[in-house]
C-alpha cells in the first residue's frame, strides 16, 4: 500500500480511490455507509450536515434496542474516515457553499425525498448543471415511481416487511418480530456503493457523469430473489418454517445439553456419516430414509430422533464429532461472541478504529480487493470539525467565511460547542 505527502507535510494511505471527491449530502445509515466504504478505499468524502442538530445519525446508539454503550459506536460505523462540514442548506450562503462542493466533487450522495431535495438545490438536475461529469447517486424507500414512490422508509418498513423477508423470518406459530435495525440499511449501502462504481466506469470510459441509485424496497427483493422468483414462477410455498416437522431436518437448528443451538446443513451425500454421528448406524437401512422423498415425508420422525440425541450431549462433544465427520454446521452465536470470534481478525472483517475511547475496533466492509488495503479507520467527525478547512480549500477568502457564519449558513465557533 502506498503513501503520499500531503500539502501540509502529513503522510497518508493511498488506495484504491484516492483523489476521489465525494459530498455525502445524506443522512441515518445506507446512504452514509456507501460513502464510507468509498472513504475506505481513499476517497475523500465531506459529510454534510445541519447546524444545531446534524444527522440524527448521531443519537442512534442512544436507542433502544441498540446496545448501551459510552462510545457513539453506530456514528463511527457509518462515517468514520470523513471530513464534516455544518452548513444550512436552506440558506442563500449555504446554496453556494453547496454549488462549489459539487463543482469539486466526483460523486454527490443523497436520500433527501424527491421534493426535499429539489427545495435544498440537491435535485439531479440542478446538481447536473453545475457539474455535468457528476455521478450522482441516491436512496429511496420504495423507488422513483409508483404510488408509494414518495412515501418515508426505513430498513425495516420498506426492506423487511414490504419485501416478505419480515414473514419468512420466523418459525410457524410465531408472530412477525422486529429484524435485527439496519441490516438492511447496510446491505442497501453496499447496493448504493456497486451503483456508484459502475458509474465511475461508465465516466471513465464515456467522459459523462450519471444519475444513479437503489432503494431499500430493490435491495429486500434482491435479498429474497428465491422466493421472490419462485413466487413468480408460481411455486407452492412449503409455509413457515417449524423446526419440530421442517420440510428438510438435515437443514434445521438443534439444541445440545448445554443449551446451545447449532444449525445443521447436511447435504444428502453425507447422510451416513450423520447417522453415525448421532449414534444410529441403522438409519441407514430404514425405509422411511432411503431418498429424498421419504425425508421429506417423514421428516417429523427424523427430527425428533436427532432432536433427542443432540440435547443428550454437550456441545464441545457435538463439535468434535461433526468436525470429525467433515459435516457443515455452525453453532449460533450471540452478538457479543461473534465479536470476540478470532475469524473476523484473521480476515479483517473487524479493524482498529483510531481516535475513539471505548471503541478501539470498528467493522470493515465486505469487500476485499487482494493486495490493496483499505485505508486505516479513523474516528467520525464532529459536527462542523472541518468547515473552515474545506471552505478555505474550496477557494472561499476568510472574509467570504466570515459572512457566511453572519448570514447563518455555517455555525460560528461558540454555535459548533455547543451542538457538541
Amino acid at each position: 500500500m502506498a503513501t503520499r505527502e500531503t500539502s501540509n507535510g502529513a503522510t497518508t494511505t493511498e488506495s484504491v480511490f484516492t483523489g476521489l471527491k465525494v459530498v455525502d449530502a445524506a443522512s441515518f445509515i445506507a446512504a452514509p455507509a456507501a460513502s464510507a466504504v468509498l472513504a475506505d478505499f481513499g476517497a475523500d468524502v465531506i459529510k454534510i450536515e445541519p447546524p444545531g442538530t446534524g444527522d440524527m445519525q448521531r443519537i442512534l446508539s442512544s436507542v433502544p434496542p441498540n446496545p448501551r454503550a459510552e462510545a457513539n459506536y453506530a456514528w463511527h460505523q457509518t462515517n468514520h474516515n470523513k471530513r464534516g462540514v455544518a452548513i444550512n442548506l436552506k440558506s442563500a450562503g449555504g446554496t453556494t457553499i453547496l454549488r462549489s462542493l459539487v463543482e469539486w466533487a466526483d460523486v454527490v450522495i443523497t436520500n433527501f425525498p424527491h421534493g426535499v431535495r429539489e427545495k435544498l438545490h440537491l435535485g439531479y438536475e440542478e446538481v447536473s448543471a453545475w457539474n455535468p461529469r457528476i455521478v450522482y447517486a441516491d436512496l429511496t424507500g420504495f423507488g422513483d415511481a409508483g404510488p408509494d414512490a414518495a412515501l418515508p422508509g426505513f430498513d425495516v418498513t420498506a426492506y423487511w416487511a414490504r419485501t416478505g423477508l419480515l414473514d419468512r423470518m420466523r418459525d410457524a406459530g410465531a408472530p412477525p418480530t422486529v429484524p435485527v435495525l439496519g441490516s438492511g440499511d447496510y446491505m442497501a449501502a453496499i447496493g448504493i456503493y456497486s451503483a456508484i462504481t459502475t458509474a465511475l466506469y461508465h465516466r471513465e470510459r464515456t467522459g459523462k457523469g450519471a444519475n444513479v441509485g437503489t432503494s431499500l424496497l430493490a435491495d429486500g427483493i434482491w435479498a429474497t430473489a428465491t422466493l421472490m422468483s419462485g413466487a413468480l414462477a408460481g411455486g407452492k410455498p412449503y409455509g413457515l418454517h417449524d423446526r419440530t416437522a421442517p420440510a428438510n431436518p438435515l437443514i434445521n437448528p438443534y439444541q445440545t445439553e448445554d443449551n446451545r443451538w447449532f444449525m445443521l446443513v447436511t447435504e444428502p451425500a453425507r447422510w451416513p456419516q450423520l447417522a453415525k454421528v448421532v449414534g444410529h448406524p441403522e438409519l441407514l437401512t430404514d425405509p422411511r430414509f432411503a431418498d429424498p422423498a421419504g425425508f421429506m415425508k417423514n421428516a417429523a420422525a427424523l427430527a425428533a430422533l436427532l432432536d433427542a440425541e443432540f440435547r443428550s450431549r454437550p456441545l464441545a462433544q457435538w463439535k468434535e464429532a461433526l468436525d470429525r465427520e467433515r459435516i457443515t454446521y455452525n453453532v449460533i452465536q450471540t452478538p457479543e461472541e461473534a465479536a470476540a470470534d478470532p475469524q473476523l481478525r484473521a480476515n479483517n472483517i473487524v479493524v482498529p478504529l483510531d481516535g475513539v475511547p471505548g471503541l478501539p475496533e470498528i467493522v470493515s466492509n465486505p469487500i476485499t480487493l487482494r493486495g490493496i488495503a483499505k485505508v486505516p479507520a479513523r474516528r467520525a467527525p464532529e459536527l462542523g470539525e472541518h468547515t473552515g478547512e474545506v471552505l478555505a480549500q474550496l477557494g472561499f477568502s476568510s472574509e467570504e467565511i466570515d459572512t457566511f457564519r453572519a448570514e447563518g449558513a455555517i455555525p460560528g465557533a461558540t454555535q459548533l460547542e455547543e451542538s457538541r
